[in-house]
Parts: structure tokens; C-alpha cells; sequence
């Protein structure tokens, strides 16, 4: 995608953009939708007011100074983070929205008639407008191809130089606005306004503009605010039992105490992470509708995947020559050479590689002189060449069976080798050609879809994530458990029909579960808005397109795999900082408190375990680690919590030791090593 051509994530114009934004956010009205920060920024506009108040009253004022900035310094990091995260997707917007452009659209008056053009700009087009776009010009909305076939540059929109073939009818006819015809031509149907384009979401939501906090977020928001308003009435209480004790507690300290008590790092990271989350499947070029279907992914229990293209590499491949009828397995080997030089299938240069690659090139592929060549047809069923008196086909069983008892003029006894192998390959879930030479059997070619290498793997991982496989595909029962069990899938759906997958996803989720799928078809679009997580290809139709939450930009089906480890990933860095933030919480609650009152409570002297300077020293050290820890975690959050296959109970148990563990020690070590220099500088 012409995106990823977007600067990483720290370069010099990003972080000055997203400094200025910080200053920006720290408007009131925008920094409410964040209430832990929004308390912190009213806390610190009170401790401004105090600074000013003392030094205009020559009252001592540089204690209450560097409380204020670094307060302030906690909520513009709090909003640089928010802002570095934006930035990423503005920028992404930008190389996009290089891709919408004021083009002038060939309208047909007459959609029959391709003389009949009126040059009209693409923003006046409206929805069902017939429009011919020609080789070198740029097709000017998102629309259905209703006659033509073209090669279409969709570098703007994916990233990928190779052009790819779109046509008229079936599941490759959707076009999207931006991209450039570069030969032949076709006439499409504008599906969308303008403004509203495919486009122009994209760009839109790359933005973070119609991004709305998720199901997940608003929770843990409202966790924040009850945490806060406990933490405050804390602290409120803490003023009277200061009096009490005779201990004295002034504003800029209590204010101060508030803020390294709520849990600002968390508050201050949250929408970074969301943003984040989206950003990273921005760059696996995948457009997420929505946060919601980003965190879906992250609970998927149940993956449908497309067998064809997914699971195998989509065409059937040439595996095994089969001799029969006393023939050799080169001699079979050498007349399947013949039978295929002239078949262009994908299927047939797999025979020949077959041949090349088993017989070491000792197999002629020349063309034999004087060789008449047989081209396949979907009504024969056959293909071949005939050499003088030589006629050789190869074909499906039946079609040869036919071929050989016309050619024969009568019924010829089937060699029980050939029989048996045909029902082999059958059986395993293969596809058995067969390979004659006029009126006798001579062998068969055993077709297979090949499972991708690494696929196993890949739904053994998933299995340790806790998913569910599911295979979808057209096949027979007995050739889908076959390759299911050679693929390692957890179910199969055979002889599948849309309603077939609509069904077993309606199935699923009444029993709790959250479902994936991907697809490209009109047909897949009922089963792709069923699901929670819907990825339409890019490739697809417009009717899938706009049923999915997700499109990927490079129409990789298996690409399910990764959006559903980067929603865990989300997921586990939000739970995951959570926790340290919360850990902090508590460990600063420890290890401040009884420095303020110790002196004059000493009984205290026993939890003061961390022996701070002063009670001046102990708040000031606890503001600027509270700031800092922002910092310090930005990154995290921006490129997520590493992420590894393992159950539920191993993950928790993993956050609790790092993250909460973590929290509790990194705050004593912190504020103490603070404290050290704080009172080596003098600065309280």
C-alpha cells in the first residue's frame, strides 16, 4: 500500500507535528473524552495559580514551580502520545489521499453506446452513472464493472505494482476510485458518491476521525474515573488526618499526591494504544472499520478460512504417474509430456514440471513436428495431440474411458491398475486424470491440491491461541477430509453453500463464540456481516466489501492469522499496562505516604521503608517518576506487547509476574534513585 511508504514512527517531522498537537490537546473540551488526564491538567492549572500567587506575594515559590511543570509535563506527554500515534495514520492518510484526485470521467449518455461520451468532473458523477474508462486513465469513483475486461494498477490503494485482471460479472468486477487502467477498457457502474468513495474511508479512518473508543476502552475508562474519585476522596481525607496529626499539609503537596495516585499511566497511554492497535494493521494493509473489530479479533474463538488459495495454493498440481497396461512409468510420463505441451492450464505446466523435475530433463518438451494439438474443452473434457497415426488424450476418467471405447469401436477391459489407481487417488481426496493412446489405457496422472507448507504450523499456533479451524470449501466430503487432516484444521464444511456458512456462524456465536471469517464473493457477503470479524478482499465485490469490517488491501485470505495475533496483541498490552499502571498505584500509595506523616507520627518510622529525603523531597520525586513512566512506556504502546502463542492462564500468569510484579518494584526503585538526586541538587 502506497502508505507504508509513510516515515516510521520517530522521525524528526512526525515528533514535531505530534508536539505541536500535544500543546493543542490541551484544550478542555478535547482532553474531557479523557478523564484522568482532564483531572490532571485542572490540577495542575491550580498549582499554576499558586506559583503565580507566591511569587507575585514574594512568598517562596520554587518548590510549588517544579511541581507545576512537571504536572504539565505529565499531561503533554500523556497527549504526545496520543498525538505520535495520529500522526502515524495522518501521515498514512496523506500518500493516500495523493490517490483522490479531480479527474475528468467519460459519463455515457447511452450505457450501450461507448461513442457517447460526455466529459464531465468525477466529483459531479452520481450513484449508477455509466462511465468508460479507457487504458492511461485513472477510474474516477469506487464502482461494478458491467462490460469489459482490464488490467487495473491498484498501486495507490495496496502497494503492489502488478496489475490485476478485472472484468465483468463474477467476484473480480469492484473498482475503486484512485486506481489506473493500463490496458483495454471497461465500462462501469458508480456504487458510491463522491465524498464517500472507498477512498475516502479509508483516508478517513486512517485519520482516527470516526474512531470511537471500543466496548473494552469505555469500561476501563469508567474503572479510571471510580479509581480517581476514590483516590481523590483519599486524599481529601488525608487533609484532615494531616491536621490531627499535627502535620500540616499544603495544597501543591495534596494535588500533587492526587496525581501520582490516580492512574495517570494508564489514562495517559489508552488512546495511544487503541490508535495504535489500528495503525498496525494499517501497515499489514488491512483497514479495520472499527477499534470494535480489532478487539473482536483479539477474541476470535472460531477461524473460517476458504480452503482454495488459503490452505492450498488454489490450483490443483501434478503429484504422481501412475503406469498402466504394462507401460513404464517414463514411457506414461513421456505421453502425459505430450498431452500437455499445449495445455496453458495451471494443471498442465504442472504435469511438465512433474516431468522435469522427476526425470531430471531427460523428457523432450520440444513440439513434435507435424503434431496436431487437441485443446481443451469443457464439453469433451479432453485435451491431447495427434502424431500421425498416434491419437493421445488426457482428460477426466469418464471422458477417456469414452474416448478409448469410440477409438477402439468397442468395450475394452480396464486394466486393474489403472482402476486401482483411480480409486486411490479418489479416495485421498485427489483428482484422477486419465492418459490413453487410441484404444488402450496407458496410465493416470494423480492431481492434488498441494496444502501450503507452513500451513500446520500455522493452525497449530492458533490452536495454542485457543482458536478453532474451520475449513470452507466446495469440495466432496471425501476429498475435504483429506485435505483437512493433511492440513491439520480443526473442522471441515464441505459442499458449502452460503447458507451452509451462515448457519454454522449463527451456530457458533449462540454458543458464545466470536467468529472470523474471510471472503470475496456476493455470495459471502451474509456470512461476512454475520461474523465478527469480517475480511473482505480488496479484490472482492463491492456487495463483500461493504458487509466485512475489514478489507485487506492484498486480498491474502491467510492473512486472517495476523489480524487475529494483533488484536491479541492489543488486547494484551492494554490488560498488560493496566496492570503496571495499577501495580504503580498502589506501590506509590506505600511508598509516599508514610514520608509525609513521619515526622509527625513516628510510629510511622516502620513503613517508611524507602527513607526519602524529606516529605517534600518524597512528593516531588514521586511527580517527576509519575511523569516520566509516561515516557519511558510511549514506545510500548505504540508498538505493542511482544506477543506469543500461549492459553489464557499462561498469558495472565505472565502479565502478573512482568507487568504487575513490575509495578509494584519499578516505583520504590524509581522514586527512590529521584529522591537521591532531588536532595543531592537541593531542589527540595
Amino acid at each position: 500500500m502506497a502508505a507504508q511508504a509513510a516515515a516510521s514512527t520517530f522521525t524528526p517531522q512526525l515528533l514535531g507535528r505530534a508536539a505541536l498537537d500535544a500543546v493543542v490537546k490541551l484544550n478542555p473540551a478535547a482532553l474531557v473524552r479523557n478523564p484522568v488526564i482532564f483531572v490532571t491538567e485542572t490540577v495542575a492549572a491550580v498549582v499554576t495559580v499558586l506559583f503565580v500567587r507566591d511569587l507575585v506575594a514574594g512568598q517562596p515559590f520554587a518548590f510549588t514551580g517544579q511541581i507545576m511543570a512537571w504536572l504539565w509535563f505529565t499531561v503533554l506527554f500523556a497527549n504526545f502520545a496520543e498525538a505520535v500515534a495520529e500522526g502515524r495514520g495522518r501521515a498514512q492518510a496523506d500518500s493516500l489521499r495523493k490517490a483522490r484526485t479531480d479527474t475528468i470521467a467519460k459519463r455515457l449518455a447511452d450505457p450501450t453506446d461507448r461513442a457517447d461520451v460526455q466529459p464531465v468532473s468525477a466529483l459531479d458523477l452520481k450513484v449508477g452513472d455509466h462511465v468508460l474508462v479507457e487504458a492511461g486513465d485513472l477510474v474516477p469513483g469506487d464502482g461494478e464493472i458491467v462490460e469489459g475486461i482490464a488490467s487495473v494498477n491498484e498501486a495507490a490503494v495496496t502497494g503492489e505494482s502488478a496489475p490485476v485482471i478485472r472484468e465483468s460479472g463474477g467476484d473480480r468486477s469492484a473498482v475503486t476510485g484512485g486506481t489506473t487502467v493500463v490496458s483495454d477498457w471497461i465500462v462501469m457502474r458508480v456504487t458510491a458518491a463522491p465524498g464517500s468513495s472507498f477512498l475516502d474511508r479509508m483516508i478517513a479512518l486512517v485519520e482516527g476521525a470516526e474512531r470511537q473508543k471500543t466496548p473494552n476502552e469505555l469500561a476501563l475508562t469508567i474503572l479510571l474515573v471510580g479509581m480517581t474519585l476514590i483516590f481523590l476522596v483519599a486524599v481529601v481525607t488525608l487533609t484532615g488526618f494531616g491536621a490531627y496529626a499535627g502535620a500540616a499539609v499544603s495544597v501543591p503537596i495534596l494535588v500533587a499526591l492526587l496525581v501520582t495516585l490516580i492512574p495517570t499511566t494508564i489514562g495517559g497511554l489508552l488512546s495511544a494504544i487503541g490508535i495504535a492497535g489500528m495503525d498496525r494493521l494499517i501497515r499489514h494493509n488491512v483497514l479495520a472499520m472499527s477499534g470494535r473489530a480489532v478487539e473482536a479479533a483479539g477474541d476470535v474463538d472460531t477461524l473460517l478460512l476458504d480452503k482454495t488459495g488459503t490452505i492450498t495454493f488454489g490450483n490443483r498440481m501434478a503429484a504422481e504417474f501412475i503406469a498402466a497396461d504394462g507401460a513404464g512409468e517414463a514411457d506414461t510420463a513421456r505421453i502425459a509430456v505430450l498431452a500437455s505441451l499445449a495445455d496453458e492450464t495451471a494443471e498442465g505446466r504442472s504435469i511438465l514440471a512433474l516431468a522435469r523435475e522427476s526425470f531430471a530433463g531427460r523428457l523432450s518438451e520440444e513440439r513434435p513436428d507435424g503434431a496436431s494439438f487437441i485443446p481443451f474443452s469443457a464439453a469433451t473434457r479432453l485435451s491431447g495431440v495427434d502424431l500421425g497415426e498416434r491419437r493421445i488424450r488426457k482428460g477426466a476418467v469418464d471422458a477417456i474411458r469414452r474416448f478409448v471405447r469410440e477409438s477402439a469401436g468397442r468395450e475394452v477391459a480396464e486394466p486393474a491398475a489403472f482402476t486401482a489407481a483411480v480409486d486411490r487417488i479418489a479416495q485421498s481426496g485427489g483428482t484422477p486424470l486419465g492418459l490413453a493412446e487410441n484404444g488402450r489405457l496407458v496410465g493416470v496422472i494423480h492431481l492434488k491440491d498441494v496444502v501450503k507448507p507452513d500451513i500446520k504450523e500455522r493452525f497449530a499456533e492458533l490452536r495454542r491461541m485457543g482458536i478453532r479451524t474451520v475449513m470452507v470449501t466446495g469440495d466432496n466430503p471425501v476429498t475435504a477430509a483429506a485435505i483437512a487432516s493433511e492440513a491439520g484444521v480443526d473442522d471441515f464444511i464441505a459442499e458449502a453453500t452460503p447458507q451452509d456458512k451462515l448457519a454454522y456462524i449463527r451456530n457458533e456465536q449462540r454458543q458464545g463464540r466470536l467468529v472470523a471469517m474471510c471472503g470475496d464473493g456476493t455470495n459471502d457477503a451474509p456470512a461476512l456481516a454475520q461474523a465478527d470479524v469480517g475480511v473482505a478482499m480488496q479484490t472482492g465485490t463491492q456487495a463483500a466489501r461493504e458487509a466485512g469490517n475489514m478489507v485487506d488491501l492484498d486480498s491474502d485470505p491467510t492473512k486472517l492469522i495476523e489480524i487475529v495475533a494483533i488484536g491479541k496483541q492489543l488486547l494484551m498490552t492494554r490488560g498488560s499496562l493496566t496492570t503496571f499502571s495499577i501495580a504503580n498505584d498502589v506501590a506509590k500509595y506505600f511508598a509516599i505516604i508514610p514520608a509525609l506523616f513521619v515526622a509527625a507520627i513516628p510510629e510511622l518510622g516502620a513503613l517508611n521503608v524507602m527513607r526519602l529525603a524529606s516529605p517534600q523531597s518524597a512528593i516531588l520525586s514521586a511527580v517527576i517518576f509519575n511523569a516520566l513512566v509516561i515516557v519511558a512506556l510511549i514506545p510500548l504502546a505504540l508498538t505493542g506487547v511482544p506477543y506469543r502463542a500461549a492459553s489464557a492462564a499462561s498469558v495472565l500468569r505472565r502479565n502478573l509476574l512482568v507487568y504487575g510484579l513490575g509495578g509494584i518494584m519499578v516505583p520504590f526503585l524509581g522514586i527512590k534513585l529521584i529522591d537521591l538526586a532531588v536532595a543531592a541538587l537541593g531542589l527540595a
